[in-house]
């Protein structure tokens, strides 16, 4: 997700309403969401390689659609795609890594697959910063087609030598569980994987908030468009840099507390931006948000699957994926109409309360699973 969007939508488009605005963080978490639920759940069936090459065959039109707008509604539906594509294509590669590192390095594999680089241009909305987008699809169908392997051979042969160290491994019949026992324990029988599930999809709530609401209080301050850019830059930079160090260091200390920690680091930079004004300040709380959400997102991944059989992982991490998903509409969608109603400052300020009160509820109820 890219704060391009709400700029484009007010430079571009001359929209003006808030919730309006955020529309397509709302498209995309929940089509992104509903992927994911998909691609857990076929990739445990059918195998992981082709719902990969699928999904980044959804990726192929949208930095088109994105270049050759002519209304919003482009921007809506290039990012229904995208949304799928992420959903199916991402939820693949982290099934994927888990299959191949075995228990001893999940946390490493999932920061290390949540690690990416993110591409900053000076020409302008549109259409330079979007034209590498056509390279990096077609780059990505390519390697998936000739270059990955299936891996589901790995996942069974990692189940067929497990030992069952607690009662959510197999059903009560020991028996892989139905599709509609795992939702129910990943989403909240099990107090563990619920606490997940829900501080997943709050971090996403704090997310969409941040790239929907935090771009439009920095126009209304006055910054420029470097500056805003940079602001921005920031959090997904120094959010995917730390992945590499707090995903091999869940491996070692443990996860509840790394995922009580950051999203409570995140409340804090969230606070930044409601709480105090500058330029210099507002980098200190996208830094902070990015290392709040670095030590919370590879680390609920790696927590579901040291939970999760083998069997059914993919299913538990799709699952676990869609309500983290959700967030991004969910939180979209509120601060969105918070921000109508009352003013964006009182739309942040909600967001960041909801974002520590999550961490007090993993606090509260998770166990450690390492």
């Amino acid at each position: 997700m890219d704060c391009w969007q709400t700029v484009l939508a007010e430079a571009d488009f001359g929209l003006t309403s808030k919730s309006t605005t955020l529309s397509f963080i709302v498209s995309f978490g929940i089509v992104k969401a509903l992927a994911n639920l998909f691609a857990g759940r076929l990739s445990d069936r059918i195998g992981r390689k082709r719902i990969l090459v699928a999904g980044w065959l959804f990726a192929l039109p949208v930095p088109f659609l994105i270049i050759f707008a002519q209304s919003w509604g482009w921007i809506v539906l290039a990012n229904l795609l995208l949304g799928v594509n992420q959903g199916l294509c991402w939820s693949t590669t982290v099934i994927m890594k888990i299959d191949l590192v075995g228990p001893k390095q999940r946390g490493f594999a999932m920061g290390l697959n949540e690690f990416a680089g993110y591409l900053a241009a000076t020409h302008g909305l549109r259409p330079v910063p979007f034209l590498p987008g056509i390279a990096f699809a077609l780059s990505g169908l390519i390697l998936s087609i000739f270059f990955i392997r299936e891996t589901h051979a790995y996942a069974n042969q990692e189940g067929q030598a497990s030992v069952s160290h607690s009662d959510l491994l197999l059903s009560s019949s020991g028996q892989k569980p139905s599709f509609g026992e795992i939702f129910w324990l990943t989403s909240w029988k099990n107090r563990t994987l619920f606490s997940v599930s829900q501080a997943g999809m709050v971090n996403n709530m704090n997310d969409g908030m941040v790239w929907g609401l935090v771009p439009i209080l920095l126009i209304g301050a006055g910054l420029s468009i470097e500056r805003i850019a940079l602001i921005a830059a920031v959090y997904p930079g120094v959010w995917s840099v730390s992945q590499l160090i707090t995903g091999a260091l869940s491996d070692r200390w443990g996860r509840k507390w790394m995922i009580v920690a950051g999203m409570w680091v995140q409340s804090v930079g969230i606070a930044l931006f409601v709480i105090t004004s500058g330029f210099w300040v507002w980098v200190v709380g996208a830094a902070l948000l990015g290392i709040g959400t670095a030590l919370v997102y590879p680390t609920l991944l790696a927590a579901v699957s040291d939970v999760a059989h083998p069997d059914w992982r993919a299913s538990a991490v799709g699952v676990c994926r869609l309500w983290r998903d959700a967030g991004y509409a969910v939180g979209a969608l509120t601060a969105g109409l918070l921000a109508d109603a009352f003013g964006g400052l009182t739309a942040i300020a909600a967001i960041g309360a909801l974002t520590f009160l999550s961490g007090a509820i993993v606090a509260a109820v998770m166990r450690e699973t390492l």
